[in-house]
Protein backbone atom coordinates (compact mmCIF):
# COMPACT_ATOMS: atom_id res chain seq x y z
CA UNK A 1 0.00 0.00 0.00
CA UNK A 2 0.98 3.51 -1.11
CA UNK A 3 1.40 6.24 2.06
CA UNK A 4 -1.10 8.83 1.58
CA UNK A 5 0.72 11.15 3.62
CA UNK A 6 0.03 14.95 2.16
CA UNK A 7 2.61 17.41 2.63
CA UNK A 8 0.42 20.82 3.47
CA UNK A 9 1.67 23.76 1.24
CA UNK A 10 1.63 26.94 2.65
CA UNK A 11 -1.11 27.61 1.09
CA UNK A 12 -3.21 25.36 3.12
CA UNK A 13 -2.32 26.37 6.53
CA UNK A 14 -5.51 27.48 8.85
CA UNK A 15 -5.04 31.45 8.81
CA UNK A 16 -4.21 32.50 12.56
CA UNK A 17 -5.43 34.54 14.74
CA UNK A 18 -4.38 37.64 12.38
CA UNK A 19 -6.43 36.26 9.93
CA UNK A 20 -9.62 36.23 11.53
CA UNK A 21 -8.83 39.73 13.13
CA UNK A 22 -11.36 41.72 10.56
CA UNK A 23 -14.00 38.98 11.62
CA UNK A 24 -14.06 39.75 15.31
CA UNK A 25 -13.93 43.97 14.76
CA UNK A 26 -17.37 43.60 13.05
CA UNK A 27 -18.50 41.17 15.68
CA UNK A 28 -17.58 43.48 18.34
CA UNK A 29 -19.34 46.55 16.20
CA UNK A 30 -22.74 44.58 15.45
CA UNK A 31 -22.42 43.76 19.28
CA UNK A 32 -22.07 47.44 20.00
CA UNK A 33 -24.56 48.49 17.67
CA UNK A 34 -27.15 45.95 18.80
CA UNK A 35 -26.77 46.91 22.40
CA UNK A 36 -27.24 50.42 21.77
CA UNK A 37 -30.51 49.46 20.35
CA UNK A 38 -31.19 47.46 23.42
CA UNK A 39 -30.59 50.36 25.86
CA UNK A 40 -32.57 52.42 23.73
CA UNK A 41 -35.24 50.42 23.23
CA UNK A 42 -35.22 49.70 27.62
CA UNK A 43 -34.58 53.26 28.94
CA UNK A 44 -36.75 55.05 25.88
CA UNK A 45 -34.57 58.61 26.61
CA UNK A 46 -37.29 60.78 27.85
CA UNK A 47 -36.00 63.78 26.17
CA UNK A 48 -37.45 62.10 23.08
CA UNK A 49 -40.12 60.35 24.59
CA UNK A 50 -42.13 63.74 25.49
CA UNK A 51 -43.63 64.01 21.27
CA UNK A 52 -44.30 62.40 19.05
CA UNK A 53 -41.51 63.83 16.66
CA UNK A 54 -39.64 62.45 19.41
CA UNK A 55 -40.80 59.12 18.78
CA UNK A 56 -40.28 59.55 15.60
CA UNK A 57 -36.14 60.59 15.66
CA UNK A 58 -36.04 57.62 18.36
CA UNK A 59 -37.45 55.22 15.21
CA UNK A 60 -35.04 56.77 12.89
CA UNK A 61 -31.96 56.16 14.79
CA UNK A 62 -33.34 52.39 15.35
CA UNK A 63 -33.41 52.30 11.12
CA UNK A 64 -30.22 53.82 10.67
CA UNK A 65 -28.90 51.82 13.27
CA UNK A 66 -30.53 48.59 11.84
CA UNK A 67 -29.22 49.55 8.16
CA UNK A 68 -25.89 50.27 9.67
CA UNK A 69 -25.93 46.51 10.94
CA UNK A 70 -27.28 45.00 7.73
CA UNK A 71 -24.33 46.61 5.73
CA UNK A 72 -21.86 44.79 7.90
CA UNK A 73 -23.85 41.53 7.67
CA UNK A 74 -23.92 41.64 3.94
CA UNK A 75 -20.53 42.94 3.21
CA UNK A 76 -18.53 40.78 5.25
CA UNK A 77 -20.34 37.99 6.50
CA UNK A 78 -22.22 37.18 2.65
CA UNK A 79 -18.38 38.21 1.22
CA UNK A 80 -20.48 40.85 -0.83
CA UNK A 81 -17.81 43.89 0.26
CA UNK A 82 -14.80 41.61 -2.12
CA UNK A 83 -17.66 41.36 -5.53
CA UNK A 84 -17.20 43.45 -8.40
CA UNK A 85 -19.00 46.38 -8.48
CA UNK A 86 -21.55 44.92 -11.45
CA UNK A 87 -22.10 41.63 -8.78
CA UNK A 88 -22.80 44.49 -6.09
CA UNK A 89 -25.21 46.32 -8.33
CA UNK A 90 -27.00 43.63 -9.15
CA UNK A 91 -27.66 42.25 -5.43
CA UNK A 92 -28.64 45.81 -3.91
CA UNK A 93 -30.01 47.72 -6.70
CA UNK A 94 -33.15 45.20 -7.06
CA UNK A 95 -33.21 45.37 -2.92
CA UNK A 96 -33.26 49.66 -3.16
CA UNK A 97 -35.98 49.42 -5.70
CA UNK A 98 -38.47 46.47 -4.73
CA UNK A 99 -38.43 47.44 -0.29
CA UNK A 100 -39.44 51.07 -0.83
CA UNK A 101 -42.13 50.32 -3.48
CA UNK A 102 -43.13 47.01 -1.24
CA UNK A 103 -43.74 49.86 1.55
CA UNK A 104 -45.15 52.18 -0.74
CA UNK A 105 -47.65 49.46 -1.46
CA UNK A 106 -48.34 47.98 2.47
CA UNK A 107 -48.61 51.13 3.69
CA UNK A 108 -51.32 52.22 1.34
CA UNK A 109 -53.59 48.92 1.44
CA UNK A 110 -53.25 49.30 5.29
CA UNK A 111 -54.12 53.08 4.83
CA UNK A 112 -57.41 51.72 2.49
CA UNK A 113 -58.43 49.07 5.30
CA UNK A 114 -58.22 51.26 7.96
CA UNK A 115 -60.56 53.97 6.14
CA UNK A 116 -63.14 51.22 5.21
CA UNK A 117 -63.36 49.86 8.82
CA UNK A 118 -63.89 53.47 10.69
Amino acid sequence: MASTHHQIGESEHHEGPAGTRWIWLVFWLLLAITGIEVALGIIKPGILMKSFIGTTYLNILFILLTLVKAYYIVAYFMHLKFERKGMIYTIVLPMVILIPYLLFIVLTEGFYINNMLQ
